[in-house]
């Protein structure tokens, strides 16, 4: 699935297959029937297809935020863990972590990661009136002609992927030893993307052929395994793995780009077995919440005036690592930044405290939902009203003929139920 080729032989990007799939795969919000998770055995669920009260996103809608991380955390899975095997692209590494998230797979194992941000250096000039960015090739190569645009397009993509990040368990391994050993200590069988002809094809006749009829397709827990972009999985992944696999190709492009490659097999392994989404526990469920849920309420318990605040001692703090920095290089410091950089110990002090107070406040307008969830929405589709348009006002202005009455290009009128008013009114409560 990966290539073994530096270039990508076939150029999709993965925002759009991550939101084809998710069109494709839309899943019920109520707990799968499933016989193992990380944590223990699954619960049976009862099958209340016929009685379940559909709720679709509305701008009516009361505790949405809640209803739609409750539909999120019914349908997560910890039956399948993708592992990413010295992934050298961080584009691709972002990439995978936005379609874990997007198909419900909670846990991605990272062996031997690459930083995130490690082809995209900002820095800010010393009064913070503006960012300076290089882009880089994964090797590490600068890339001189790179456009505004590119970087703009780089800088997005991993703010798409730490967005990701914070809904999913991402766990990073120094070797694939320690990887193998973590996935067999926990019951994991491993299966190896592979270009090879040993590999065999994910379809249900070859599977069966290679399990034999009586085995169930896909095992309790499953953990798919995608190597580098240049050669694929490693030869100690390979002849550690218990099946390799190879997601069937029909044209003269032998190979994928790493992440399409991933968001193509996880997606296809759901199709395969559908009882996958869902497959925790309800004690992991409960888990989830209990980390979700006051993180939600801290994104919206401040004020509009507290969150400007807050943003400007962030942006004060970053502005004193940039001058003392410069101090270390030796640089020349204008009094004006000596003087701001003698305030950072009481902008820090002062920041810490308001973070301390939303954490508090967060945890306990949190409470009683994640005891008493409300009803998860029946799928994850928005209402055209909270639809969005993810490009800049130059892009939006250039295209805005062709994307007129568009839903997400639309600015709709409405009164919306305030997600805000939910946790302030139960922080309220408390008090």
């Amino acid at each position: 699935m990966t290539s073994h080729h530096s270039t990508l032989l076939v150029s999709f990007t993965v925002g759009a297959v991550a939101g084809c799939l998710m069109t494709a795969l839309i899943f019920a919000c109520k707990p799968r029937s499933t016989s193992s998770s990380v944590h223990g055995e699954l619960p049976n669920a009862k099958d209340t297809t016929s009685n379940t009260e559909v709720i679709m996103d509305a701008t009516s809608l009361d505790n949405r935020i809640l209803r739609k991380a409750e539909c999120a955390i019914r349908n997560r899975t910890s039956r399948l863990i993708i592992v990413i095997e010295r992934c050298t692209n961080d584009h691709n590494y972002s990439a995978i972590l936005r379609t874990a998230e997007a198909l419900g797979v909670q846990y991605v194992y990272i062996i031997s990661p690459q930083s995130m941000q490690s082809t995209l250096d900002e820095e800010e000039d010393g009064d913070g009136s503006e960012t300076n960015a290089t882009l880089k090739r994964s090797t590490g190569q600068v890339l001189k002609n790179a456009t505004k645009t590119e970087v703009g397009d780089r800088h997005r993509h991993h703010l798409f992927a730490q967005n990701a990040c914070e809904w999913l368990t991402v766990r990073d391994f120094d070797t694939t030893k320690e990887c193998l050993d973590k996935l067999r200590s926990d019951g994991y069988q491993i299966w190896a993307t592979d270009l090879g002809q040993a590999a065999v094809p994910l379809t249900t006749e070859d599977l069966k052929l290679q399990l034999g009829n009586d085995s169930k397709l896909i095992p309790d827990r499953l953990a798919i395994v995608f190597g580098t972009e240049a050669v694929g999985c490693s030869t100690e992944m390979l002849t550690s793995s218990d099946l390799r696999v190879y997601l069937p190709l029909r044209g003269f492009a032998d190979s994928l780009n790493l992440s399409v490659a991933t968001a193509l097999v996880v997606h296809h392994l759901f199709i395969l077995d559908p009882t996958i989404a869902g497959g925790m526990s309800e004690a992991e469920r409960k888990e989830l919440r209990t980390v979700w849920f006051p993180k939600l309420a801290s994104q919206r318990l401040l004020s509009a005036k507290d969150k400007k605040r807050r943003q400007k001692l962030i942006h004060y703090l970053r502005t004193c690592d940039d001058i003392e920095r410069d101090m270390r290089a030796g640089k020349y410091i204008e009094e004006t930044r000596k003087k701001k950089l003698s305030m950072k110990d009481a902008k820090q002090s002062e920041l810490d405290d308001i973070d301390a107070q939303l954490q508090k406040d967060s945890q306990v307008a949190a409470r009683e939902f994640i005891d008493d969830p409300p009803s998860p929405l029946s799928d994850m589709r928005r209402a055209d009203e909270h639809r969005v348009c993810y490009v800049g006002k130059n892009t939006k202005a250039k295209a805005s003929e062709a994307w007129s009455n568009l839903p997400a290009t639309n600015k709709y009128k409405y009164k919306e139920m305030s997600s805000a008013a939910t946790f302030r009114n139960a922080l309220a409560k408390s008090r």
